[in-house]
């Protein structure tokens, strides 16, 4: 049962119950309160089971996604520019009260909003500069001259279901590369919940080694790693979501999905591709370069032979078959570039 449904239950009730009492009050002046009570009851049961999700539940659900959006920094920047306006009220409060009516009477009041709207202001705009000066080296930590530079926390980097399978990810972020926070929403790891259920036994490998790769990125890993309970409503396709979520953020999507990736890109969200890193580091090879290989096993066409460079780079090597499970120098010849990755064609070295 969803709390949409519970609350337009009591909404339902307590509307009827305030349009009976307005109809028995009501129908008082024309000698008809059981008429008017019936008539203004049913208004209120229709009007309670419309208008209270809207009242109720939907504003506190916005709320949770807002706050679930702001970082922990700006919230504990907010709440003491609040506190501290509100202190500053206070102190004023007494000698402004003292002004002669009306004034005595409203500005106290004014001045509470005013400052703690500026309290919350001022420390969200500098909260960086306020930690900064504010920060104390705790037990244990290092000081600021041997501290490390300080990462860009409030940035948040979307995981994607994919390219927590795929395993790459914990090795990229111990390097240190990714800057911010690894945000993994709920639904995310909801599906890799899932995968990891299923009666598919390669599916279930699949998603269980997420969930091992996941506990890794939480434990090993310099980048922190946050699991957020934001969720979009109304959407109930994963990437649909995770599209939806990096706009309202304003974050990239980390993803090794090619689908996802064109459908990121034509909505103009920023996307971090595995695959796209992967090819961008391995080896630059050009026509002419020697290259020792070793040659695992037949081409497609007569005579070629096949090996891979470290990085899985596949190296079809003309005239190659006859040097099979041997390792022999050959000369680069093409380097073509397809969807799939970089292939390079090479020839036997002639003596």
């Amino acid at each position: 049962m969803s709390t949409d449904f519970i609350a337009r239950l009591i909404g339902m009730v307590v509307f009827a119950v305030l349009g009976v009492y307005w109809g028995v009050y009501f129908g008082k002046l024309t000698d008809k309160p059981e008429l008017y009570a019936v008539i203004l009851g049913l208004v209120g049961v229709l009007m309670g089971l419309i208008l209270t999700p809207f009242i109720s539940t939907r504003p506190v659900r916005s709320l949770r996604a807002l706050l679930a959006r702001v970082s922990p920094q700006t919230l504990a920047a907010a709440l003491t520019g609040l506190l501290s306006g509100l202190i500053i009220a206070a102190l004023l409060a007494f000698p402004i009260s003292m002004l002669p009516s009306p004034f005595g009477d409203v500005l106290p009041f004014v001045g509470v909003i005013l400052f703690s709207y500026l309290g919350i202001a001022v420390f969200v705009m500098r909260q960086n500069d306020i930690f900064s000066v504010l920060r104390i080296p705790l037990p244990g930590r290092p000081t600021t001259e041997e501290a490390p530079a300080p990462k860009d926390v409030s940035r948040s980097i979307l995981l994607d279901t994919s390219v927590i399978i795929d395993g790459r990810i914990a090795d990229i972020a111990r390097t240190g590369f990714l800057s911010g926070t690894l945000l993994i929403p709920r639904f995310v790891l909801n599906e890799l919940q899932y995968i990891a259920d299923s009666a598919d036994s390669l599916r279930r490998q699949r998603g269980r080694r997420g969930m091992e790769v996941l506990a890794e990125l939480q434990r090993d890993t310099i980048v922190p790693v946050r699991i957020s309970d934001i969720d979009v409503e109304g959407v109930r396709e994963v990437d649909d979501k995770l599209v939806i979520l990096a706009r309202q953020l304003r974050c990239p999507i980390l993803t090794n999905d090619y689908n996802l990736n064109r459908v990121a890109e034509i909505q103009g969200v920023p996307v971090l591709n595995v695959n796209e890193l992967a090819n961008a580091v391995k080896m630059v090879l050009l026509p002419g370069e020697p290259l020792a290989i070793n040659i695992i096993q037949e081409g497609k066409e007569a005579g070629q032979g096949v090996g891979y460079l470290d990085d899985g780079t596949m190296v079809v090597i003309e005239d190659g078959r006859q040097h099979l499970n041997r390792q022999v120098t050959v000369i680069v010849t093409k380097v073509l570039q397809t969807a799939a990755g970089r292939m390079i064609f090479a020839r036997t070295e002639r003596e």
